[in-house]
Parts: structure tokens; sequence; C-alpha cells
């Protein structure tokens, strides 16, 4: 199977796959890390103008290491799953205090890194090193079990560990950089998950969902229950020159360590904050209209009132109020900023579709 199956994938990736790609160009360790986690639950053409952003301004492991986590995560600002941007950070000061400020090239040290483990470990070392490492994201666990007609959810401990090995069977003995990246194109492009391009693939003759009509039922769906609603009531609330009160959220939990409008349970919670933090009237608030955003495992309900700007001798009473608006790097949980500084923080991207 392993000569077939990469001999296959490679003839088509020679032909069809992806070749421009910025982090192929040069795959560098830093590079191909720095994409690996922005692809992972990202689609490639939402992440190449982020990647390119990024790489702008980190262009390399220790000016990551070096940056402020505000300045990381206002440059993830939108991508989602924050805690990729985190770790990260963290992998990267991890790098410059234990390796020297590079990615270790062992195996093992690499996949202890906060955020990489064994699939983006294998996937870095085989593409910036053509090391024989096999991968398994989610394009690869799709494919190969269509391929080889496994049941079962992939995530399943049982089942993860059968498609690992065939994932390793399957590596060639060359071209590891251009495997990886082939069996990844090859499950963005042809075996999506909805609507797989069958009629194209190189492969359809030898697999096992395809000959036997499972196609669609191949790789079985996670077990799981309705997503769990939740609620908050968001204050969006300016100063007299039209500056946004933001608050830091906790350093866990969901948008850990961003920057958000703050929060309330509820409107009594809500008239509260605004009766300490300003002098507007709570009752004058208005209510936008509501959003609703999805995260993995529940759906979060945004509703927003928003006040101002405060009209002239009504100077609100919250911290630096009559301060420029503060350099990024502050440790306040409350912050003042003009519009026109917002893409110096992160933000979720819910807020920030509110603001803008």
């Amino acid at each position: 199977m392993s000569h077939d199956f990469a001999a296959t994938l490679l003839a088509w990736f020679d032909r069809d796959g992806r070749h421009d790609l910025p982090w192929q160009h040069p795959r560098t360790p830093y590079r191909v890390w720095l994409a690996e986690i922005m692809l992972q639950q990202t689609q490639v053409q939402t992440v190449i103008p982020y990647y390119a952003r990024f790489l702008e301004t980190l262009p390399t492991l220790p000016a990551l290491a070096a940056a402020e986590l505000d300045q990381v995560l206002a440059l993830w600002s939108g991508l989602g799953y924050y805690a990729r941007a985190r770790n990260l950070h963290r992998a990267a000061r991890l790098c410059v205090e234990h390796h020297g400020g590079e990615l270790p090239r062992d195996f093992a040290e690499l996949a202890a890194l906060p955020g990489i483990g064994r699939s983006t470990a294998g996937a870095i070392l085989a593409q910036a090193h053509g090391d024989r490492f096999a991968i398994l994201d989610g394009n690869v666990k799709r494919t190969l079990a269509r391929y080889h007609g496994i049941a079962g959810w992939p995530g399943a401990s049982a089942v993860e560990r059968t498609l690992w090995d065939l994932a390793e069977a399957a590596l060639p003995q060359e071209r590891l950089a251009d495997y990886t990246q082939a069996v990844m194109d090859f499950g963005a492009t042809l075996c999506t998950r909805h609507d797989p391009a069958c009629l194209f693939c190189p492969l359809r003759e030898d697999c096992v969902a395809h000959r036997e009509g499972l196609v669609d039922q191949l790789p079985e769906a996670k077990p799981g229950k309705p997503l769990p609603q939740r609620r908050t009531l968001m204050l969006l609330l300016r100063d007299e020159a039209g500056r946004i009160l933001l608050q830091r959220r906790p350093p866990t939990g969901v948008w850990a360590g961003l920057w958000s409008l703050p929060e309330a349970d509820d409107h009594d919670a809500a008239r509260a904050f605004v009766a300490r933090h300003s002098r507007h009237d709570f009752d004058a608030g208005e209510a936008l209209p509501a959003l609703q955003h999805t995260f993995s495992h529940f759906r979060l309900q945004i509703e927003t009132y928003a006040w101002g700007p405060a009209k002239s001798g009504e100077a609100t009473k919250s911290p630096r109020a009559a301060d420029p608006a503060p350099a990024i790097g502050d440790n306040d949980d409350l912050r003042w900023i003009a519009p026109d500084h917002l893409r110096e923080v992160g933000l979720p991207a819910p807020v920030r579709k509110l603001l803008e």
C-alpha cells in the first residue's frame, strides 16, 4: 500500500497540487511551524493574509519570543482559537530559553512544546527537514478513513491508533516534504468533507468507501449532544472623545487574554458597571441587534447595549479617561481605545465585527 498510495499522491501533487503557498518558499522550520499552527481549524485561503502580516511583523522565532503577548494576539485577531496564538508565543520563549532560539530537531522535544504535539511536529520535521514522520490532521484522517474503509469516529482512541499506523505505513522513502503537502492538499481540495470530487480522484479504484458507497458515511461523525446555549450582555461605552472602553478577558477560558467589550450577566450588573465607570444614563442605552457566535462546545448569544459618545460635561470616571490611548503592554484590565487604535489589540472576531 505504501508505495502505490504515496506514489499516486505524489504524481497527483506534481500535476495538481499547490506549489505557491507562502510557507513553501522557503520551507524553514519557523515558517512551516507558523503555517501549521494557523492552519489548525482554519482554511488556507483564510490563513494566507494573516500569515503574511504576522511574518512581516515577526519574521523570526526570536522576534516572536521578544514580542508582547498583546501584539501577538492583535496579529492573530480574527483567526479564532486564540489558544493557538498563546501557545505559539509560549513555545517561542521556551525555544529561546532552552533551544538556542530555534525549534528543536529532536521529535520528542519538538512535540512537547506548547501547541505542537505529534502531528504538527511531524509536519514541521517532514517539510522543513525532509525527515520521515507522518502527520494526521483532519484532512489525512478523512482520506485514510475513506481509502481504507475505517469505521468509527476518528477522534476515538482506538480508531486514531489505527489511522496513525496507516499514516506511517503510507510514508514514502523520499520527497517527504512534498508528500506531506500532497496528503494535506488532497484532503483539502479533492477528498473534502462535503461533495468530494471522486470523479477526479486518482485513488478511487482502490478506495473502499468509493467502492462500497460509503463516501458520505466516512469518516463517522463524533457522537454528540446538541450544543448548549449561553448568553452574555456586552456594553459599548464611548467617552467624550469617542474612545471605546475595553476590558481584558481573564487569562483562562473563552477568548483568554484578549480585549473585549465589558460584559455583564444581567441588566442589574450592567447598570452597576455603567454607574461605576461612566456618567452615562443607563436607560439611554441603545439595544443593538443580537449576534450569535458558535464555539466548538456551545453557542453564545451576544446582546449589546451602546451609549455615547458622552456629552460635554459628562466626562467618564473610568480608568485613564483623560489620557491618550495607553500603549500596548499595559496590565490594566480596563482601557479606553480610540477607534483607529483597535487594530493594535487582540479582539474576538464577533466583537471586532460589532465595532467595525
